[in-house]
C-alpha cells in the first residue's frame, strides 16, 4: 500500500501497521486492559445517524470556528500527544507543517520530542501546551512560566492521568521508553529496517520538556516511572484553581467525563474542558467520550467552550460531535497512524481527508455554517 492509495482512516492505519516495529504500533494503537472502552469510543459513533437535508443552498459551506478567542478554519484539530519523534523521525515538526496548511491547532505535549519554543517560534498557528500535575509544585509553575515565556496562549492540564492506565499490550510487546524489548519485539525492530535507520542517524531521541527530570538513557526515570513516581495522585481541586490564577489566560482542562466535573471546571475560572477518556487509555469500562458529551454540553455549554476527545475517525465524527454539543473535536490516532505511514506528508493527507469529509456531510445535510450544527441533523 502507498501513500496514495489511503483514503481513509483504516488505510493510514493499515500503512501505519506494516511500516512501524510492532510495539510502537500497538502503542498507539493500544488501549487499557480489555481495551472496552477504546471500542465503545468508536461503536458509540455508528449509533448516532445523520439526517440527510435537501435543496438547501448549500453552495459554499464554512468550517471555520472561534477556540479560546482564536479562529480556526475547521472545527479539529491535533492533540498534544507524547513521544511523536518515535512513530517518525521528524515528529511534532512533520505535524506542525500539515497543521499550518491548513489552518488550524496544534497542541505540543509536556512529553514532546520537540520543544514547544521551537515549535511557536517557527509558526503563527494557535498552539495549546499540555501537561500533567507533578508532585513537585515549583516543576508545575516552572512549565507554566515557561508555556507563558514561549507565546503559548492555551494551557491544558489533562487530569484523568493522575496514573498510568494498565496497558496490557504494552507489557505483551515489551514496549517502554527507554527500550526494553522481549525477543519478539526485538524481532519487530529487526523487520522494520527503514524505521529503525531513520531513528537511529537522526537526532537523538529526547523530552526537550523534561530533560532534566526524565532521562532516555535508563539512568534515572523512565517513562512508566514517570507517571508511577512523579505524577501526583493528591492532586484536587483547590490545586487546579490555584494554578489557574497563576495562568492568568485561558486555561482548559481535558479528561472531563461527567456533569459535576464539569461544573467544578467551571467554578474555578477555566476557559475550557475537553470531554475525553484518553482514548480508552486510562480507566477501561468507563461509558465512551461521545455518550458523555451531550449531558455536558447541555449543563455548561453556555459558560465554557467545550470540546471533545475520543474516538473521532472521519470528519463525519466531528460532525456527530458538535451536532451533540461540543465547539469541535480533537484527533490523535488519526494524525499518528498517519504520521507513523508517511510523516508529514501523511498528516497532511489525513486533515484533507478529514476536511473533505466534513465539508461534504454538511453539504448533505443542509448546513452552510458549522455554528448552525446542532442535533436537528442526528439521530439517536
Amino acid at each position: 500500500m502507498r501513500l496514495s492509495q489511503c483514503c481513509n482512516y483504516h488505510d493510514f492505519r493499515e500503512l501505519a501497521r506494516r511500516r512501524l516495529p510492532g510495539p510502537i504500533f500497538n502503542y498507539i494503537d493500544g488501549a487499557a486492559d480489555d481495551e472496552t472502552t477504546y471500542r465503545r469510543n468508536t461503536q458509540a459513533f455508528e449509533d448516532c445517524d445523520l439526517v440527510p437535508s435537501v435543496l438547501t443552498g448549500v453552495a459554499q459551506v464554512d468550517l471555520s470556528v472561534t477556540v479560546m478567542g482564536q479562529k480556526l478554519a475547521m472545527p479539529f484539530y491535533c492533540s498534544p500527544t507524547a513521544l511523536q519523534r518515535l512513530f517518525h523521525h521528524d515528529g511534532e515538526r512533520a505535524v506542525a507543517r500539515a497543521v499550518n496548511k491548513f489552518g488550524t491547532m496544534f497542541g505540543v505535549s509536556s512529553l514532546g520530542t520537540v520543544s514547544l519554543e521551537e515549535i511557536a517560534s517557527n509558526y503563527s498557528f494557535p498552539q495549546v501546551y499540555q501537561f500533567y500535575f507533578h508532585k513537585d509544585r515549583g516543576l508545575n509553575k516552572a512549565m507554566m512560566d515557561r508555556a507563558k515565556t514561549a507565546g503559548v496562549k492555551i494551557m491544558m492540564l489533562t487530569v484523568d492521568s493522575i496514573t498510568g492506565g494498565n496497558r496490557e499490550r504494552d507489557l505483551r510487546t515489551g514496549f517502554s521508553i527507554p527500550f526494553r524489548l522481549t525477543l519478539a519485539g526485538m524481532l519487530q525492530f529487526a523487520i522494520k529496517p527503514r524505521w529503525a535507520l531513520n531513528y537511529f542517524t537522526h537526532e537523538r531521541f529526547r523530552l526537550p520538556q523534561l530533560d532534566e527530570h526524565v532521562d532516555m538513557g535508563g539512568g534515572t526515570t523512565s517513562i512508566g516511572g514517570y507517571f508511577t513516581n512523579m505524577l501526583d495522585p493528591s492532586m484536587t481541586w483547590a490545586d487546579v484553581a490555584e494554578m489557574v490564577k497563576q495562568w492568568n489566560g485561558k486555561f482548559c482542562l481535558k479528561g472531563i467525563m461527567s456533569v459535576d466535573d464539569a461544573k467544578k471546571a467551571v467554578d474555578i475560572g477555566c476557559a475550557g474542558i475537553v470531554v475525553s477518556n484518553h482514548g480508552g487509555r486510562q480507566l477501561d469500562g468507563a461509558m465512551s467520550s461521545i455518550e458523555a458529551l451531550p449531558a455536558i454540553a447541555e449543563a455548561v455549554g453556555d459558560q465554557i467552550e467545550v470540546w471533545f476527545d475520543g474516538g473521532i475517525r472521519s470528519g463525519q465524527d466531528v460532525l456527530k460531535a458538535v451536532a451533540l454539543g461540543a465547539r469541535g473535536t480533537m484527533i490523535g490516532r488519526a494524525f499518528l497512524y498517519s504520521l507513523g505511514a508517511m510523516g508529514g506528508d501523511g498528516v497532511s493527507q489525513m486533515l484533507e481527508i478529514m476536511r473533505k469529509e466534513l465539508d461534504v456531510s454538511m453539504a448533505l445535510t443542509g448546513t452552510k455554517d458549522i455554528k448552525d450544527v446542532g442535533p436537528q441533523i442526528l439521530v439517536r
